[in-house]
């Protein structure tokens, strides 16, 4: 069974991801302001990365790992 996380909690999380939201979107953003293929890589990766922090906290939140139980 998920463990259930406090309103306090579960609004800094949504405010968190809401800053990766737009931190993923600025670095998406950039990849077409840049020409060099290596910078363009490294904010995919960024972006990546990014996307996958935002799924852990999800993941928190709905407590369906076995981590955050």
């Amino acid at each position: 069974m998920p463990a259930t996380i406090d309103a306090s909690t579960r609004q800094t999380t949504e405010a968190i991801k809401a800053k990766l939201d737009d931190l993923i979107g600025q670095v998406r953003d950039d990849i077409g302001k840049v020409d060099d293929p290596k910078a363009k890589a490294l904010f995919e990766t960024t972006a990546e990365v990014l996307i996958g922090l935002k799924t852990a906290y999800d993941h928190y939140e709905q407590g369906n790992e076995p981590a955050w139980r």
